[in-house]
């Protein structure tokens, strides 16, 4: 199978987007201004305590108070408690973990009243994103991730990853982390460290810890709440996720971000440093790579796959629904059964898929197809099972109800994606009447005009819908090259797939977008053009 992770770098947001033999399987977006991110630490504080739900809201900065709960301070919240109180009083010593001494654990079943007050300063780090009108979701229990490691800190244990099956390997990274790690911190091994060296396993611990350092540095310095612990990138930490050395190509259209990739890939793999490259061609990187077009039609409500058969999707703030359709099946047998049973399971198939795409959570309700043999339920539910092995995310599927219902239940940590694949109108922006479309190539050559001889502006690149591109160029002698021959030769139109019918975007040599508006543009152009035909006249 051919992996490759296709990262588009735009203004306000990353997309990253990872193929398997050209086929679009998960899409991730993130944006570049985003205030709140998993992983992140805030110096921040207690605001209001609820003890009817044994929790407290905290105020980190958002609109909403962030939400702590009382199994979310960790059992080792006196330990916690007293490094932070040491390390709040005398902000001019930095105290040392290694040599504090662990108090002992919380009562798993006390209440949060009897350890937190309101207005009290804590190092608290997001678990959950906000999602719909809930604000994050926080701990105390501070952790570290790496590639190789996760860092704990008020923590002795060691884990290793379930995911390591030999009991030698697991035995020799027990030993070696026991080795290097200092004391009062704990270490979770993960899947990706097994044959690793002793020598890479170091640095990323020191980086770790040098992560710890740095955050207590700052919290110590700053007033509640603040921000004091992010990602160098969040698109190496989303990278972090995501990466397998068995990809074949990363291919990232910003010249920055690519360094950053390829400087975090040499750290864990050398030896597949060139499978980083950069995108530099006009033509939008996911249109040359046809992943917009996979985004149109994977997205939406109605979803369609082999045979003419369908699916329906339906988001609800509780759950998500989704109805199995046969559709106008153009092979479908003479058995009502076998024909479910093969509906069902390449439904099983794009299900999957989609529960990756949009990373969908919470509950998941499938209403397949019934079918009634015993047999065709248990394979179906076998199938599906098989197919979310490979699913990054903490999941639990239940067998299919005398209904035909199939519940899943899937980890939610962000909110689910979801892309608007239907067109706003560009040209009369939803109020139904829209100027001649046939004038649309005389605006465009207005426009044009105007930012050559009034803007003075050049070597830009006028992106439009590829049926508007066609158009512009069809013929010997097109009208793009007449364009072209009288206003020279210092501009280009390119096609965009991700854009409307009658929408064009435009973007300088540095590759910024040139915001036109529309009554300005047309006003000013109309007086550029009134004030030359006067002096014409002169």
């Amino acid at each position: 199978m051919k992996s490759e992770l296709i990262v588009d770098v735009q203004p306000t947001e990353v997309s990253i987007a990872l193929v398997e033999d050209s086929r679009l399987v998960s899409l991730q977006k993130e944006s570049r201004n985003l205030s709140y991110a998993v992983g992140d630490i805030y110096l921040a504080k207690v605001k209001k305590l609820m003890p009817g739900l044994n929790a407290a809201f905290v105020n980190v900065g958002y609109e909403k108070d962030a939400f702590l709960h009382y199994l979310d301070l960790g059992s080792q919240f006196s330990s916690y408690s007293s490094f932070l109180k040491q390390m709040l009083d005398d902000k001019k010593r930095l105290p040392s973990l290694p040599k504090s001494k662990l108090l002992p654990d919380i009562d798993k079943h006390g209440s949060i009243t009897d350890v937190l007050t309101p207005g009290q300063e804590l190092m608290v780090q997001i678990v959950k994103e906000p999602i719909s009108s809930k604000g994050p979701r926080l701990t105390t229990e501070i952790s570290f991730t790496g590639r190789y490691m996760v860092l704990i800190p008020f923590c002795d244990k060691i884990s290793i990853s379930q995911k390591i099956k030999s009991t030698e390997e697991k035995l020799r990274l027990r030993q070696l982390i026991e080795s290097i790690k200092p004391k009062n911190f704990g270490v979770i091994v993960r899947t990706s460290a097994e044959g690793k060296r002793v020598a890479e396993l170091n640095h990323e611990l020191k980086t770790l810890l040098k992560c710890w350092d740095d955050a207590v540095a700052k919290a110590q310095k700053v007033e509640a709440p603040s921000l004091i612990f992010e990602e160098e990138s969040r698109i190496v930490g989303v990278l972090r996720d995501i990466f397998s050395p068995s990809f074949e190509n990363i291919f990232v259209n910003d010249t920055d971000i690519c360094n950053q990739i390829s400087k975090y890939v040499n750290l864990i793999a050398p030896e597949r440093q060139e499978i980083v490259q950069l995108y530099d061609k006009d033509e939008p990187i996911f249109d040359h790579f046809n992943i917009t077009r996979q985004i149109k039609s994977s997205f939406g409500k109605i979803v369609s796959f082999k045979s003419g058969a369908y699916i329906i999707i339906e988001h609800t703030e509780a759950l998500h629904v989704i109805d199995v359709n046969s559709g106008n099946r153009a092979k479908a047998s003479n058995d009502q059964e076998s024909n479910a049973l093969e509906v069902n399971l390449r439904a099983a198939d794009e299900i999957a898929r989609q529960l990756r795409l949009r990373d969908m959570g919470g509950i998941i309700v499938i209403d397949f197809i019934d079918m009634n043999k015993s047999e065709h339920r248990q394979a179906l539910y076998d199938h599906m099972r098989e197919i979310m092995a490979n699913d990054r995310a903490r999941h639990n599927i239940l067998p299919l109800s005398k209904f035909g219902l199939m519940q899943i239940t899937r980890q939610r940590v962000r909110p689910a994606l979801d892309i608007t694949t239907t067109e706003a109108c560009p040209s009369c922006y939803g109020k139904g009447e829209v100027q001649p479309s046939l004038l649309f190539t005389d605006t465009l050559k207005e426009k044009i005009n105007y930012l050559l001889s009034t803007l003075k502006v050049s070597d830009f690149i006028v992106y439009v819908h590829p049926f508007v591109d066609a158009y512009l160029k069809k013929g010997l002698i097109s009208m793009y090259t007449r364009w072209r021959w009288s206003m020279g030769r210092r501009f280009r139109i390119m096609p965009d797939q991700s854009l409307a019918y009658l929408q064009y975007r435009i973007l300088d040599k540095q590759r910024n977008e040139i915001d036109l508006k529309e009554e300005k543009d047309m006003n000013s152009s109309s007086k550029a053009k009134s004030k030359a035909k006067n002096q014409q006249e002169e």
